[in-house]
């Protein structure tokens, strides 16, 4: 499992995850920052941090918000 980044992030951009992420599993977009699911190890400490609560469990995700897990992972599959 691993953290997903979902829609308030986008355009928003604000940098605080990948501060405090332990493994820098964490990447800007084009538009939005991505959790590379394969080094996430579930520590919750972007989570914390996120000012526009847009970080989630992916076991959390609501049905409109897999696409973001998907993006993420064809973001880091490339």
């Amino acid at each position: 499992m691993a953290f997903v980044i979902t829609a308030p992030c986008k355009d928003e951009l604000a940098a605080e995850c990948v501060d405090v992420c332990p493994v820098d599993c964490i990447e800007k977009g084009e538009d939005q920052y991505y959790i590379d699911p394969a080094i996430c190890i579930d520590c919750g400490a972007c989570q914390a941090v996120c000012p526009v609560e847009a970080i989630y469990y992916e076991e959390d995700l609501r049905p409109d918000e897999q696409p973001y897990f998907e993006k993420a992972k064809e973001f880091f599959s490339k």
